[in-house]
């Protein structure tokens, strides 16, 4: 058996120390209201989201150029110039926190002048969105942050709140920026910063992993997944620009999920599916090898019965993955699932904006199918 003498003692204090405090950093503080900021005249205190619980950010303030970016600053220069330009939107980022309000403000400022695109509202490029947690533990929608001048804005999200605390989770813009997000609350009202929730899902894929096109941030089917599954989510999708770099699988090898979902197909040729697939996995496995891996074949276009080329753009990409799914698996690599996508949009047509991007009901399906190979991952 072996002895421990007193320098390993004094090492194993000073871990069991660094474990009560980490316990202690992260439990339930509710927030001084000297922290916020306060405007003459009126009632109202401004708190800073980054004072409470962000989460969706894989890496922390530290590590990132700007507080609110979804890849560190390491990577600028490193991984293709439109992947950075768009990890500098806030897709996927969320503000969990409880309070008493009666009534909830919020106040953003954005990094970009476009609020909105042909095919999506501004509320899901440039908007928030508000969901509280009812009685029965359910994730539910009341209120949108509509953006309707750039760069800041400033809305009563809701009013007339019942009394007593209640959960929530806000959701940032999903193909904008923010530099700044303060929550508005009466001053004799308190706001809480809350304890982290579990390990989060890490989505990386394209445009409609990042949401195109949502009418609200939380409409996305990486949102709508975590809140029934009631875990944080890390957003990795780059609208036009996920294909599977070596840089970017270095980069999600840092990160520590409960699942990794990869998603990039409708970015990807089955020639570039065959070249980067495998290479891909096997630096994620070698990371973290025992970390569940999905592995998603892109959606069908809802117009491909109608369209033959583009039926079989969707049939090339399915078999290429799949037979790089088989030769992992042969290989004798581990933890692997598959997502068919022909389970992910319905079979009326009915359910995008293009024949591509799904609207919000397009969303809540593909939600649907990614929860029957997630839930049973978190949930053993």
């Amino acid at each position: 058996m072996m002895r421990c003498g007193p320098g390993s003692r004094i090492v194993a204090l000073g871990v069991m120390l660094a474990t009560i405090a980490g316990v202690a950093a992260g439990a339930e503080e509710t927030l001084d209201p000297a922290r916020a900021k306060s405007e003459s005249g009126s009632s109202t205190l401004w708190y800073d989201v980054r004072d409470l619980n962000v989460e969706g950010k894989g890496w922390d303030a530290s590590a990132t150029k700007a507080y609110f970016d979804r890849l560190p600053a390491k990577a600028e220069g490193v991984v293709p110039a439109s992947v950075w330009g768009l990890s500098r939107n806030s897709a996927g980022l969320c503000v969990h926190f409880a309070t008493d309000a009666p009534s909830i403000e919020a106040r953003w400022t954005l990094i970009k002048n476009n609020l909105a695109m042909p095919h999506m509202p501004a509320t899901g490029v440039s908007g928030l969105d508000l969901y509280t947690k009812t009685e029965d533990g359910k994730w539910r929608w009341v209120a949108v942050g509509q953006p309707k001048v750039a760069p800041t804005n400033t809305a009563k999200l809701v009013n007339g709140i019942k009394p007593g605390r209640r959960e929530y989770l806000l959701y940032l813009p999903l193909y904008n920026g923010v530099s700044s997000v303060e929550i508005g609350i009466s001053k004799d009202s308190s706001i809480i910063r809350l304890e982290p929730r579990s390990k989060p899902v890490l989505f990386y894929g394209t445009s409609i992993t990042q949401g195109g096109c949502a009418s609200r941030p939380g409409m996305v089917h990486t949102a709508i997944v975590g809140r029934h599954l009631d875990r944080p989510i890390i957003n990795l999708g780059f609208s036009g620009s996920g294909k599977m770099e070596p840089a970017l699988a270095d980069l999600l090898a840092e990160l520590d999920p409960a699942v990794y979902v990869l998603d990039c197909l409708p970015n990807m040729s089955a020639d570039l599916v065959k070249e980067r697939v495998e290479p891909f996995v096997r630096r994620l496995r070698q990371a973290h090898p025992d970390t569940p891996i999905v592995l998603a074949e892109d959606r069908n276009y809802t117009n491909g019965f109608f369209l033959p080329n583009t039926r079989q753009t969707n049939e090339r990409n399915h078999a290429a993955l799949r037979a790089a799914y088989e030769r992992l698996l042969a290989a004798g690599v581990k933890g692997l699932h598959y997502l068919p996508g022909d389970r992910q949009l319905g079979a009326d047509g009915e359910d995008t904006v293009d024949g591509s991007h799904p609207t919000d009901l397009g969303f809540h399906r593909m939600a649907e199918a990614f929860e029957s190979v997630l839930a049973p991952l978190v949930r053993p």
